[in-house]
Protein backbone atom coordinates (compact mmCIF):
# COMPACT_ATOMS: atom_id res chain seq x y z
CA UNK A 1 0.00 0.00 0.00
CA UNK A 2 1.19 3.55 -0.54
CA UNK A 3 1.80 5.95 1.49
CA UNK A 4 -0.17 8.07 3.21
CA UNK A 5 0.17 11.43 1.66
CA UNK A 6 -1.58 9.83 -1.80
CA UNK A 7 -4.25 10.60 -0.05
CA UNK A 8 -4.09 14.37 1.34
CA UNK A 9 -3.24 16.83 -1.65
CA UNK A 10 -3.49 20.22 -1.34
CA UNK A 11 -4.74 21.78 -4.46
CA UNK A 12 -7.68 24.05 -5.69
CA UNK A 13 -11.23 23.08 -6.16
CA UNK A 14 -14.15 22.32 -7.23
CA UNK A 15 -13.14 18.61 -8.14
CA UNK A 16 -10.09 15.83 -7.57
CA UNK A 17 -11.59 13.86 -10.37
CA UNK A 18 -12.71 16.16 -13.04
CA UNK A 19 -9.99 18.85 -12.29
CA UNK A 20 -7.24 18.56 -10.27
CA UNK A 21 -6.52 14.97 -12.10
CA UNK A 22 -7.52 16.46 -15.77
CA UNK A 23 -5.17 19.23 -15.25
CA UNK A 24 -2.02 16.82 -14.13
CA UNK A 25 -2.41 14.82 -17.22
CA UNK A 26 -2.27 17.77 -19.33
CA UNK A 27 0.82 18.94 -17.85
CA UNK A 28 2.11 15.58 -17.82
CA UNK A 29 1.37 15.63 -21.91
CA UNK A 30 2.71 19.64 -22.25
CA UNK A 31 5.94 18.86 -20.51
CA UNK A 32 6.57 16.03 -23.12
CA UNK A 33 5.51 17.64 -26.31
CA UNK A 34 7.02 21.33 -25.82
CA UNK A 35 6.85 21.74 -29.77
CA UNK A 36 3.61 21.16 -30.26
CA UNK A 37 1.39 24.63 -31.37
CA UNK A 38 -1.68 23.26 -30.63
CA UNK A 39 -3.57 20.54 -27.99
CA UNK A 40 -6.88 18.95 -28.45
CA UNK A 41 -8.52 17.34 -25.28
CA UNK A 42 -11.62 14.67 -25.66
CA UNK A 43 -13.54 14.06 -22.74
CA UNK A 44 -15.75 11.01 -22.20
CA UNK A 45 -17.78 9.68 -19.84
CA UNK A 46 -18.57 11.81 -16.82
CA UNK A 47 -15.72 14.20 -17.69
CA UNK A 48 -17.95 14.69 -20.87
CA UNK A 49 -21.41 14.78 -18.86
CA UNK A 50 -20.04 16.94 -16.26
CA UNK A 51 -16.97 18.60 -17.00
CA UNK A 52 -18.67 22.21 -17.28
CA UNK A 53 -19.99 22.07 -14.31
CA UNK A 54 -16.82 20.99 -13.04
CA UNK A 55 -14.75 23.55 -14.82
CA UNK A 56 -12.52 20.17 -16.36
CA UNK A 57 -11.95 22.44 -19.63
CA UNK A 58 -10.73 25.40 -17.83
CA UNK A 59 -8.70 23.50 -15.77
CA UNK A 60 -6.60 22.23 -19.07
CA UNK A 61 -6.64 25.05 -20.66
CA UNK A 62 -4.89 26.95 -17.80
CA UNK A 63 -2.06 24.10 -17.88
CA UNK A 64 -1.82 24.92 -21.89
CA UNK A 65 -1.97 28.24 -21.87
CA UNK A 66 -0.86 29.95 -23.79
CA UNK A 67 -0.61 27.32 -26.56
CA UNK A 68 -4.08 27.01 -28.48
CA UNK A 69 -6.17 24.37 -26.96
CA UNK A 70 -9.62 23.00 -27.83
CA UNK A 71 -11.77 21.05 -25.48
CA UNK A 72 -14.73 18.53 -27.07
CA UNK A 73 -16.99 16.96 -24.79
CA UNK A 74 -17.61 13.64 -26.65
CA UNK A 75 -20.71 11.09 -26.24
CA UNK A 76 -18.85 8.37 -27.55
CA UNK A 77 -19.19 4.98 -25.82
CA UNK A 78 -16.44 4.24 -23.26
CA UNK A 79 -16.57 0.84 -24.40
CA UNK A 80 -12.80 -0.58 -24.06
CA UNK A 81 -12.00 1.95 -21.37
CA UNK A 82 -10.44 1.13 -17.95
CA UNK A 83 -12.35 4.50 -16.33
CA UNK A 84 -15.73 6.48 -16.42
CA UNK A 85 -13.34 8.92 -15.96
CA UNK A 86 -11.11 8.92 -19.37
CA UNK A 87 -9.16 12.00 -21.80
CA UNK A 88 -7.71 11.83 -24.82
CA UNK A 89 -4.89 14.58 -25.44
CA UNK A 90 -3.51 15.09 -28.68
CA UNK A 91 -0.70 17.51 -29.83
CA UNK A 92 -0.79 18.85 -33.17
CA UNK A 93 2.30 20.83 -34.76
CA UNK A 94 1.81 23.19 -38.30
CA UNK A 95 -1.43 20.79 -38.43
CA UNK A 96 -0.35 17.45 -38.18
CA UNK A 97 -0.54 15.13 -35.17
CA UNK A 98 2.68 14.34 -33.24
CA UNK A 99 1.63 12.79 -30.02
CA UNK A 100 -1.53 11.39 -28.26
CA UNK A 101 -2.03 9.91 -24.90
CA UNK A 102 -4.66 8.16 -23.02
CA UNK A 103 -5.33 9.26 -19.27
CA UNK A 104 -7.17 8.00 -16.33
CA UNK A 105 -8.70 10.16 -13.84
CA UNK A 106 -9.46 7.79 -11.21
CA UNK A 107 -9.89 9.90 -8.17
CA UNK A 108 -8.23 12.08 -5.46
CA UNK A 109 -6.45 14.07 -8.21
CA UNK A 110 -4.54 10.81 -9.83
CA UNK A 111 -3.94 9.26 -12.94
CA UNK A 112 -2.74 6.53 -14.49
CA UNK A 113 -1.72 6.80 -18.62
CA UNK A 114 -2.61 4.00 -20.93
CA UNK A 115 0.34 2.06 -21.65
CA UNK A 116 2.68 3.08 -18.60
CA UNK A 117 2.93 1.98 -15.33
CA UNK A 118 0.23 2.37 -13.13
CA UNK A 119 2.24 4.65 -10.94
CA UNK A 120 2.69 7.93 -12.58
CA UNK A 121 3.11 9.36 -9.17
CA UNK A 122 6.69 8.07 -8.31
CA UNK A 123 5.17 6.85 -5.15
CA UNK A 124 6.50 3.71 -3.97
CA UNK A 125 5.10 1.14 -1.67
CA UNK A 126 5.59 2.16 1.62
CA UNK A 127 3.28 -0.56 3.46
CA UNK A 128 3.65 -4.18 3.67
CA UNK A 129 -0.11 -5.20 4.24
CA UNK A 130 -2.95 -4.37 2.43
CA UNK A 131 -5.98 -4.78 4.33
CA UNK A 132 -7.34 -3.65 7.83
CA UNK A 133 -6.94 -7.09 8.56
CA UNK A 134 -3.57 -7.70 7.72
CA UNK A 135 -2.64 -4.22 9.65
CA UNK A 136 -4.60 -4.97 13.07
CA UNK A 137 -2.59 -8.60 12.77
CA UNK A 138 0.54 -6.57 12.15
CA UNK A 139 0.37 -4.63 15.16
CA UNK A 140 -1.52 -7.08 17.38
CA UNK A 141 1.71 -9.30 17.36
CA UNK A 142 3.85 -6.49 18.09
CA UNK A 143 1.92 -4.69 20.84
CA UNK A 144 1.12 -1.35 18.80
CA UNK A 145 -0.90 1.21 17.62
CA UNK A 146 -1.96 2.83 14.52
CA UNK A 147 0.14 5.47 15.55
CA UNK A 148 3.13 3.47 15.80
CA UNK A 149 2.35 1.16 12.74
CA UNK A 150 2.16 4.82 11.00
CA UNK A 151 5.88 5.84 11.80
CA UNK A 152 7.13 2.63 11.64
CA UNK A 153 6.37 2.35 8.16
CA UNK A 154 6.12 6.38 7.00
CA UNK A 155 9.37 7.37 9.52
CA UNK A 156 8.69 10.02 11.68
CA UNK A 157 8.94 12.99 9.39
CA UNK A 158 4.96 12.10 8.18
CA UNK A 159 3.55 13.96 11.29
CA UNK A 160 5.49 17.03 9.83
CA UNK A 161 3.83 16.76 6.50
CA UNK A 162 0.77 15.88 8.67
CA UNK A 163 0.91 19.22 10.34
CA UNK A 164 1.18 21.34 6.77
CA UNK A 165 -2.02 19.22 5.92
CA UNK A 166 -4.02 20.41 8.47
CA UNK A 167 -2.39 23.78 8.54
CA UNK A 168 -4.28 24.13 5.16
CA UNK A 169 -7.57 22.53 6.25
CA UNK A 170 -7.80 24.45 9.41
CA UNK A 171 -6.97 27.61 6.86
CA UNK A 172 -9.90 26.64 4.84
CA UNK A 173 -12.19 26.51 7.73
CA UNK A 174 -11.19 30.35 8.48
CA UNK A 175 -11.35 31.31 4.78
CA UNK A 176 -15.01 29.60 4.31
CA UNK A 177 -16.10 30.98 7.39
CA UNK A 178 -15.36 34.91 6.54
CA UNK A 179 -16.86 34.46 3.16
CA UNK A 180 -20.71 35.66 2.20
CA UNK A 181 -21.85 35.82 -1.37
CA UNK A 182 -23.01 33.67 -4.07
CA UNK A 183 -21.05 30.47 -5.12
CA UNK A 184 -20.43 30.58 -9.07
CA UNK A 185 -22.09 27.94 -11.87
CA UNK A 186 -25.67 29.69 -12.11
CA UNK A 187 -27.41 27.37 -9.36
CA UNK A 188 -27.79 30.88 -7.51
CA UNK A 189 -26.24 29.38 -4.39
CA UNK A 190 -25.63 31.67 -1.11
CA UNK A 191 -23.36 30.45 1.02
CA UNK A 192 -24.18 29.25 4.49
CA UNK A 193 -20.99 28.50 6.79
CA UNK A 194 -20.94 31.88 8.08
CA UNK A 195 -24.44 32.61 8.81
CA UNK A 196 -24.54 29.05 10.77
CA UNK A 197 -21.84 29.69 12.40
CA UNK A 198 -22.97 33.45 13.27
CA UNK A 199 -25.90 31.90 15.22
CA UNK A 200 -24.53 29.88 17.77
CA UNK A 201 -25.84 30.48 20.55
CA UNK A 202 -24.01 29.49 23.86
CA UNK A 203 -27.03 29.39 25.79
CA UNK A 204 -28.48 26.36 23.00
CA UNK A 205 -28.53 22.92 24.13
CA UNK A 206 -25.05 20.96 23.41
CA UNK A 207 -25.94 18.87 21.04
CA UNK A 208 -27.64 21.92 19.27
CA UNK A 209 -24.27 23.80 20.03
CA UNK A 210 -22.29 20.75 18.41
CA UNK A 211 -24.82 20.15 14.78
CA UNK A 212 -23.94 24.02 14.60
CA UNK A 213 -20.19 24.03 14.85
CA UNK A 214 -19.63 21.20 12.85
CA UNK A 215 -21.81 21.72 10.17
CA UNK A 216 -20.56 25.57 9.90
CA UNK A 217 -16.82 23.62 9.64
CA UNK A 218 -18.11 21.50 6.81
CA UNK A 219 -20.15 24.11 4.66
CA UNK A 220 -16.88 26.37 5.39
CA UNK A 221 -14.18 24.09 3.53
CA UNK A 222 -17.21 22.75 0.76
CA UNK A 223 -18.17 26.28 -0.07
CA UNK A 224 -14.78 27.15 -0.39
CA UNK A 225 -13.98 23.91 -3.11
CA UNK A 226 -17.15 25.21 -5.20
CA UNK A 227 -15.50 28.23 -5.18
CA UNK A 228 -12.01 27.50 -6.35
CA UNK A 229 -10.76 27.97 -3.34
CA UNK A 230 -7.40 26.13 -1.43
CA UNK A 231 -8.69 22.99 0.12
CA UNK A 232 -7.06 19.23 0.82
CA UNK A 233 -8.23 16.17 -0.39
CA UNK A 234 -9.72 13.73 1.79
CA UNK A 235 -10.06 11.52 0.34
CA UNK A 236 -11.15 14.01 -2.64
CA UNK A 237 -12.32 17.42 -3.45
CA UNK A 238 -16.57 16.73 -3.16
CA UNK A 239 -15.57 15.23 -0.05
CA UNK A 240 -13.18 17.73 1.68
CA UNK A 241 -15.49 18.94 4.14
CA UNK A 242 -16.18 15.87 6.65
CA UNK A 243 -12.83 15.25 7.88
CA UNK A 244 -11.97 19.02 8.75
CA UNK A 245 -14.60 19.52 10.44
CA UNK A 246 -14.80 16.74 12.83
CA UNK A 247 -10.88 17.27 13.92
CA UNK A 248 -11.56 21.02 13.89
CA UNK A 249 -14.52 20.95 16.65
CA UNK A 250 -12.75 18.34 18.77
CA UNK A 251 -9.53 20.16 18.85
CA UNK A 252 -11.81 23.27 20.35
CA UNK A 253 -13.91 20.87 22.11
CA UNK A 254 -10.97 18.86 23.89
CA UNK A 255 -8.14 21.52 23.60
CA UNK A 256 -5.41 19.09 21.35
CA UNK A 257 -2.49 19.58 20.54
CA UNK A 258 -1.72 20.13 16.81
CA UNK A 259 0.30 16.92 17.16
CA UNK A 260 -2.64 14.71 18.32
CA UNK A 261 -4.87 15.99 15.03
CA UNK A 262 -1.69 14.74 13.27
CA UNK A 263 -2.59 11.38 14.66
CA UNK A 264 -5.95 11.65 14.44
CA UNK A 265 -4.69 12.51 10.65
CA UNK A 266 -2.87 9.26 10.05
CA UNK A 267 -4.88 7.38 11.02
CA UNK A 268 -7.65 8.37 8.77
CA UNK A 269 -5.22 8.25 6.24
CA UNK A 270 -4.74 4.40 5.95
CA UNK A 271 -9.02 3.97 5.87
CA UNK A 272 -8.07 6.38 2.85
CA UNK A 273 -5.47 5.00 1.14
CA UNK A 274 -7.20 1.31 2.10
CA UNK A 275 -10.51 2.31 0.14
CA UNK A 276 -8.14 4.06 -3.13
CA UNK A 277 -6.40 0.25 -2.96
CA UNK A 278 -8.94 -2.57 -2.64
CA UNK A 279 -11.93 -0.24 -3.79
CA UNK A 280 -12.75 3.27 -5.38
CA UNK A 281 -12.70 6.99 -4.33
CA UNK A 282 -14.08 8.15 -7.50
CA UNK A 283 -17.94 9.22 -7.95
CA UNK A 284 -17.88 8.62 -11.30
CA UNK A 285 -16.73 4.75 -10.85
CA UNK A 286 -18.87 3.97 -7.92
CA UNK A 287 -21.09 6.68 -6.83
CA UNK A 288 -21.35 9.38 -3.66
CA UNK A 289 -20.38 6.45 -1.53
CA UNK A 290 -16.95 6.00 -2.68
CA UNK A 291 -16.40 9.88 -1.87
CA UNK A 292 -18.98 11.13 1.01
CA UNK A 293 -18.76 7.39 2.02
CA UNK A 294 -15.20 6.84 2.67
CA UNK A 295 -14.94 10.73 3.86
CA UNK A 296 -17.22 9.72 7.05
CA UNK A 297 -15.63 6.00 7.43
CA UNK A 298 -11.80 8.49 7.73
CA UNK A 299 -13.07 10.70 9.78
CA UNK A 300 -14.87 7.86 12.54
CA UNK A 301 -11.69 6.81 12.45
CA UNK A 302 -9.77 9.99 13.31
CA UNK A 303 -12.02 10.30 16.05
CA UNK A 304 -11.32 6.51 17.40
CA UNK A 305 -7.76 7.87 17.58
CA UNK A 306 -8.63 10.66 19.48
CA UNK A 307 -10.83 8.76 21.85
CA UNK A 308 -7.66 6.52 22.73
CA UNK A 309 -10.13 3.41 20.97
CA UNK A 310 -8.65 0.24 20.56
CA UNK A 311 -7.94 -1.23 16.86
CA UNK A 312 -11.49 -3.44 17.02
CA UNK A 313 -12.99 0.12 17.87
CA UNK A 314 -11.36 1.71 15.63
CA UNK A 315 -12.58 -0.49 12.60
CA UNK A 316 -15.79 -0.66 13.82
CA UNK A 317 -16.07 3.29 13.88
CA UNK A 318 -14.57 3.05 10.10
CA UNK A 319 -17.52 0.26 8.68
CA UNK A 320 -20.07 1.81 10.45
CA UNK A 321 -19.39 4.80 8.90
CA UNK A 322 -19.16 3.00 5.37
CA UNK A 323 -21.58 1.05 5.81
CA UNK A 324 -24.21 3.07 6.16
CA UNK A 325 -23.27 4.96 2.74
CA UNK A 326 -23.98 2.11 1.08
CA UNK A 327 -25.85 2.39 -2.43
CA UNK A 328 -25.25 6.63 -1.88
CA UNK A 329 -25.44 7.96 -5.93
CA UNK A 330 -23.73 10.83 -7.11
CA UNK A 331 -26.19 13.13 -8.73
CA UNK A 332 -24.83 16.62 -8.72
CA UNK A 333 -27.10 19.07 -10.41
CA UNK A 334 -26.00 21.06 -13.26
CA UNK A 335 -22.49 18.85 -12.73
CA UNK A 336 -21.90 21.12 -10.22
CA UNK A 337 -19.74 20.32 -6.75
CA UNK A 338 -22.77 21.71 -4.57
CA UNK A 339 -26.18 20.48 -4.52
CA UNK A 340 -26.05 18.30 -2.99
CA UNK A 341 -22.44 17.83 -2.41
CA UNK A 342 -22.40 20.71 0.24
CA UNK A 343 -25.16 19.80 2.36
CA UNK A 344 -23.93 16.15 2.27
CA UNK A 345 -20.57 17.53 3.80
CA UNK A 346 -22.16 18.44 6.74
CA UNK A 347 -24.38 15.62 7.13
CA UNK A 348 -21.73 12.68 6.99
CA UNK A 349 -19.68 14.95 9.72
CA UNK A 350 -22.26 14.30 12.31
CA UNK A 351 -22.81 10.91 11.11
CA UNK A 352 -19.05 10.61 11.94
CA UNK A 353 -19.21 11.30 15.12
CA UNK A 354 -22.52 9.05 15.99
CA UNK A 355 -20.82 6.16 14.37
CA UNK A 356 -17.80 6.55 16.57
CA UNK A 357 -19.82 6.63 19.59
CA UNK A 358 -21.74 3.41 18.84
CA UNK A 359 -18.31 1.52 18.12
CA UNK A 360 -17.26 2.21 21.78
CA UNK A 361 -20.19 0.45 23.15
CA UNK A 362 -21.09 -2.11 20.62
CA UNK A 363 -17.42 -3.47 19.18
CA UNK A 364 -17.19 -6.58 20.53
CA UNK A 365 -20.62 -7.60 19.08
CA UNK A 366 -20.38 -6.61 15.32
CA UNK A 367 -19.91 -9.54 12.75
CA UNK A 368 -18.42 -7.37 9.98
CA UNK A 369 -15.30 -6.47 9.23
CA UNK A 370 -13.93 -3.01 7.37
CA UNK A 371 -12.32 -4.80 4.64
CA UNK A 372 -15.78 -6.85 4.42
CA UNK A 373 -17.57 -3.56 3.68
CA UNK A 374 -15.03 -1.76 1.55
CA UNK A 375 -15.48 -4.80 -0.89
CA UNK A 376 -18.83 -4.46 -0.84
CA UNK A 377 -18.78 -1.02 -1.51
CA UNK A 378 -17.19 -1.53 -5.06
CA UNK A 379 -18.86 -4.09 -6.12
CA UNK A 380 -22.34 -1.79 -5.43
CA UNK A 381 -20.50 1.24 -7.43
CA UNK A 382 -19.83 -1.37 -10.02
CA UNK A 383 -23.51 -2.51 -10.34
CA UNK A 384 -24.87 0.70 -9.93
CA UNK A 385 -26.48 2.21 -12.79
CA UNK A 386 -24.62 4.76 -14.85
CA UNK A 387 -26.93 7.78 -13.81
CA UNK A 388 -25.88 8.06 -10.66
CA UNK A 389 -22.28 7.83 -11.03
CA UNK A 390 -21.26 11.75 -11.61
CA UNK A 391 -23.51 12.11 -15.12
CA UNK A 392 -26.13 14.29 -13.69
CA UNK A 393 -28.35 11.99 -15.65
CA UNK A 394 -30.26 10.70 -12.74
CA UNK A 395 -31.79 11.45 -9.47
CA UNK A 396 -31.43 14.59 -8.02
CA UNK A 397 -29.95 16.49 -11.32
CA UNK A 398 -32.56 15.28 -13.37
CA UNK A 399 -35.62 15.84 -11.03
CA UNK A 400 -33.97 19.84 -11.00
CA UNK A 401 -33.58 19.87 -14.99
CA UNK A 402 -37.22 18.45 -15.16
CA UNK A 403 -38.43 21.48 -12.51
CA UNK A 404 -36.39 23.86 -14.74
CA UNK A 405 -38.60 23.05 -17.66
CA UNK A 406 -42.15 23.16 -16.32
Amino acid sequence: MKSIRDIYKIGTGPSSSHTMGPAFAASIFKHENPDADRFEVLLYGSLSKTGRGHGTDRAVKQVFSPVETEVVFTDRSLEGMRHPNTLDLIAYRDGVEIARMRAYSIGGGDILIEGRSDDVTGREEVYLENSFAEIKQFCQYRYINLVEYIAINEGEEIWDFLLDIWKAMKNSIKEGLSREGRLPGGLNIARKAKYLYERILPTAHPEVVECQKVCSYAYAVSEQNADNGTIVTAPTCGAAGVLPAVLYYFQEKRNLSDKEIAHALGVAGLIGELAKRNASVSGAECGCQAEIGVACSMAAAALGQIFHYDLNQIEYAAEIALEHHLGLTCDPICGLVQVPCIERNAVAAMRAINSANLAYFLSDTRTISFDMVLKSMYHTGLDMNNRYRETSEGGLARAYSRRSRW
